[in-house]
């Protein structure tokens, strides 16, 4: 050893050749500036020592050594470690670096090749949490654990937290699991060939910006075969088991469920080797077809050690009659959605530890959930402790006479409520709120093609063939199967639109019913867009009113988000404002105009002030309201609606929606759009242009929407709505009026004209024959508020000028907040 160079150099230390054992270097510790520590191709023998002490250490070279073992902790406390390489030590056995608490804790450049480094699964699992929070905080970039001979196992989930990484050289080992959400990294160079990686390849990778590398060779990877975006310069994945060569092309419906059952599994390696290609009849393991070799009936995951969830995704199997997933380590609950399933027989997941209530299913069903499962329908919070036996009794008693009582009153009250709905729904003639709320998922006998797949019904189809169950309104999960079968497997011909995170189609129920479905693909949705997708179920299922359009159900299917409207057969707004001629529409009256508005006004308010919440909007616009056709709007795409706040400073407010409103207010006003390139630069931004022109009548007059015909009566009504636009536009929000402003100016002018048919008075259930013209208003205005939609529940409002509705009832809150106005 040169102690003079140690000496001389504390920044760096060099050992030549020769033959020196690890504990020599050990009495070197005191050396706490040493920065690097360079002992390649020496004789080294023995363990690799403890670096603790050498907290300054950036660089550490123990290549070609003859260690055979790793002490623990040996790189534990080296938060300034860049590059660790311990290249050609064949002798070392095989070790974890987690049980070592070395690598990655904040070390920017990882091992080279040939690092005999070993994890096994259950240290993985042990370890997991605590190993990913510091992977999270530490500025990782370079890792490097590849072509390891005794072979580095367990999964890559910790990559997740590194933020920093930019490249990832994981070749070669033993890697096992799918690939983790790499979001949140920075990687342009990711190696994952031959291993033992299974799954669907992460969606996650497909938008990463920076990434320009990516081999995915010789493991077992399903699902479809990714499709990578140009700027990926090299792609390679042969040798999986991909269903289909072509990249890009979707996998079949049967085939993607039972992955995303496997996925709940972790994507385990036996399920991967057997579940090969697009067909599942196709003699996969553990499948059972019917006779036509077409549709899952029985799933047979039983007896395998199988650890994980039991998927939601099993519903969709639509077919399913039989499920064995006993005597496995499956833990969480067992999906409510399984009790939907048309034609399951029985379900099996006894010896496991689930845990949750236990899930009713129809009479038909056998489900067998024990032995085992001891914490499934009770509650693990419950505390043991007594006060010795006369306590119990005694508590037992109160309790039982309090349960007794609330028991009582929530009977009598929910009679009460029946009797009530009864009167009230006899006579103005509206559906049940209750059977409002629900769809049906019905045993089709007859079937819909090759794959028998089971339409929605609505209740009022009044179809009593086949098991019904009923799916509660809110929390509505619509297998991925009927919404191929209503949507002619998502023709081209069905395309309503395309949007900024998918396509919607036209879809029709078995009864009929008309729905739209707005399918979105999270692997081209982005954070942001998952995010949207959330909320916007968030919201729909939350909030209930006759001028928001009403989410008839979702479904998660794979990549895949969808989500499904009710039909608004007359499109948005902007294209009966905008595009009338071209789609062949009649010109909007001014009287439809109107009516629109504080359609759109009442809606908004809601969003602004529920009892005990407030949503923004945030994206109110003209293509934004949709219109039945009895031309009433509902205003739809909730994607960016968040909580209000309570007047922060800096934040957004509800006042964003109130200057919206009163953008398509002047669009209503001038058949022109808010922004117009092709007009002149002093014309081509509606508001700033409009507010030049509301000082003077006349040039109001002169500047109207041409299809319009204003006689004195309708320019008195326009003028109104003209000022209003003004308001809600002013430049300072705190100088915008309210929602509930809106509804009282516009309010009036509707009600100076009578629905113009039977047809219209019919639709809000009022009787108009023997009624003057000012009692038929005063009832339509009473009714305002009840919704009609299939989810429609009972928001009559009081005798008073207000036009926000009461709280649905059973409204949950999911978002703290207050009224931002």
């Amino acid at each position: 050893m040169d102690r003079r160079k140690m000496h001389l150099r504390p920044r760096q230390f060099d050992q030549p050749r020769g033959h020196i054992s690890p504990a020599d270097y050990h009495q070197r510790s005191p050396l706490s500036e040493l920065k690097t520590l360079t002992l390649q191709r020496n004789k080294l023998s023995g363990k690799i020592p403890s670096f603790a002490k050498l907290s300054s250490l950036q660089e550490i070279y123990l290549d070609e050594n003859l260690f055979d073992g790793v002490e623990p902790g040996a790189f534990a406390g080296l938060t300034s470690l860049q590059i660790l390489s311990i290249s050609d030590n064949p002798n070392i056995a095989a070790w974890s670096f987690l049980r070592s608490s070395w690598i990655l804790l904040s070390n920017q450049r990882l091992p080279r090749q040939h690092h005999n480094l070993r994890q096994s699964p259950p240290l993985l699992q042990q370890h997991h949490r605590r190993f990913t929070s510091s992977l999270a905080k530490s500025p990782v970039q370079n890792l490097w654990i590849n072509n390891q001979e005794s072979g580095l196992t367990g999964t890559i989930e910790v990559l997740s937290g590194m933020t920093s990484l930019s490249q990832a050289w994981l070749q070669k080992n033993q890697l096992t699991g799918p690939i983790p959400d790499l979001s949140k990294t920075n990687l342009f160079d990711l190696q994952l060939r031959d291993n033992q990686l299974t799954g669907i390849v992460s969606p996650s990778l497909l938008p990463l910006g920076s990434l320009k590398n990516i081999t995915l060779d010789s493991n077992k990877f399903q699902g479809p075969l990714p499709l990578f975006p140009p700027e990926v310069a090299k792609v390679s994945a042969e040798h999986n088991y991909f269903c289909t060569a072509k990249a890009g092309e979707n996998c079949d419906p049967q085939v993607m469920t039972l992955l995303a059952v496997a996925g709940g599994l972790g994507y385990p390696s036996t399920l991967a080797e057997s579940w090969q290609g697009n067909d599942a009849c196709s003699n996969w393991a553990y499948v059972t077809c019917d006779s036509s070799k077409k549709n899952v009936v029985t799933l047979n995951l039983a007896k395998h050690g199988f650890a994980g969830v039991i998927s939601p995704a099993i519903a969709n199997l639509t077919s399913l009659k039989n499920v064995y997933l006993n005597d496995n380590n499956l833990t969480g609950v067992v999906p409510i959605v399984l009790t939907f399933m048309p034609s399951l027989q029985l379900i099996d997941v006894s010896n496991n530890n689930l845990t949750g209530e236990i899930p009713i299913f129809p009479a038909q069903v056998k489900f067998n959930y024990k032995p085992g499962n001891v914490l499934i329908g009770t509650d693990i919070g419950d505390s043991t402790n007594g006060g010795g036996p006369g306590g119990g009794s005694k508590a037992g008693v109160i309790i039982g006479v309090i349960v007794g009582v609330l028991v009582f009153l929530a009977i009598l009250g929910f009679v009460v409520y029946k009797f009530v709905m009864k009167k009230k729904y006899g006579k103005f003639g509206r559906t049940d709120p209750e059977k409002a709320g629900k769809l049906m998922v019905s045993d089709d006998k007859n079937g819909y093609g090759a794959n028998n797949f089971n339409a929605l019904k609505s209740p009022s189809s009044g179809d009593s063939g086949g098991d019904r169950f009923p799916l509660e309104g809110g929390n509505v999960t619509i297998p991925m199967e009927v919404l191929r079968q209503v949507t002619n497997n998502f023709s081209e011909a069905n395309i309503l639109g395309r949007g900024g995170f998918g396509v919607v189609y036209a879809g029709e129920l078995h009864d009929g019913t008309k729905t739209a479905i707005k399918r979105m693909e999270s692997s081209s949705m982005g954070d942001k867009g998952r995010n949207e997708f959330q909320a916007e179920i968030a919201v729909l299922t939350k909030v209930r009113h006759r001028h928001l359009v009403a989410l008839l159900g979702y479904c998660v299917n794979g990549y895949e988000r969808l989500l499904v409207y009710e039909y608004m057969p007359q499109g948005n707004l902007g294209q009966h404002l905008f595009e009338y001629q071209e789609l062949g529409y009649s010109p909007l009256t001014w009287k439809q105009r109107v009516s629109i508005a504080l359609d759109v006004a009442r809606g908004v308010e809601y969003l602004h002030s529920l009892a005990q919440q407030s949503f923004i909007h945030r994206d109110l616009k003209s293509s934004n309201i949709l219109l039945g056709d009895d031309m009433r709007a509902k205003v739809a795409d909730f994607g960016l609606v968040k909580n209000a706040p309570d007047g922060t400073t800096g934040r957004v407010t509800t006042k964003v929606d109130v200057y919206a409103f009163g953008v398509v207010l002047m669009e209503m006003l001038t058949g022109r759009k808010a922004l117009d390139d092709s007009l002149p630069d002093e014309k081509c931004h509606l508001v700033t242009w409009f507010r030049r022109i509301l000082i003077n009548k006349e040039k109001i007059s002169k500047e109207l929407d041409q299809t319009l015909e204003a006689d004195k009566e309708t320019l008195e009504s326009i003028h109104r709505v003209a000022e209003l636009a003004g308001h809600c536009t002013a430049r300072e929000p705190q100088q915008r009026p309210d929602m509930g402003h809106a509804v009282n100016v516009l309010g009036p002018l509707v009600e100076k004209w009578k629905p113009t048919s039977q047809e219209q008075e019919e639709s809000f259930g009022i009787d108009m024959n023997n009624m003057s013209l000012p009692q038929a208003l005063q009832r339509w205005q009473q009714n305002e508020g009840t919704s009609t939609s299939m989810f429609g529940g009972d928001f009559s409002y009081s005798q008073t000028q207000s036009s926000i509705p009461p709280k649905p009832s059973g409204f949950h809150s999911t978002f703290d907040s207050t009224d931002g106005r």
